[in-house]
């Protein structure tokens, strides 16, 4: 199996947070948190089925990235593949997360909600798996 070479990141004011959130709500699993000597998060990465993201605190890295709370929907988002989605669907909704599009089939045979993590990243869950299917020619 060859090693994807695309991996989101996000950066959030309150790392830790995040990582509680991403875990309950979504069922995202720990797969390394780095930390800063006081303990603080400085680079964390999260599996959800075969896919990874990565994250970290706002504030002092290279980059500096806009996360406020002030922001209802930012203009980027995570899409995840899921067998499931309506398992995931009641699980984010008992962990109190905010829907941003509730539970619906689409027009191309998927099955999608989306979800907003407590700093307004959108994340999309659906059946949808874009590489199993062919690009249109054109």
């Amino acid at each position: 199996m060859s090693l994807p070479s695309l991996y989101p990141f996000l950066h959030y004011a309150d790392p830790e947070s995040a990582l509680r959130f991403l875990k309950q709500a979504f069922g995202c699993e720990e797969r390394v948190v780095y930390r800063k000597p006081d303990g603080a998060i400085a680079h964390a990465e999260l599996t959800l089925g075969h896919g990874l993201v990565m994250f970290g605190g706002s504030e002092g890295g290279r980059l500096k990235m806009a996360a406020s709370k002030d922001v209802p929907l930012k203009n980027q988002g995570i899409y995840v593949v899921v067998t499931d989605p309506d398992a995931l669907y009641a699980r984010a909704k008992a962990a109190g997360a905010s829907i941003a599009m509730e539970l619906h089939d689409t027009d191309y045979g998927s099955r999608d909600f989306s979800a907003l993590d407590p700093e307004g990243n959108v994340w999309s869950f659906g059946t949808y798996q874009p590489l199993a299917v062919p690009p249109p020619k054109g």
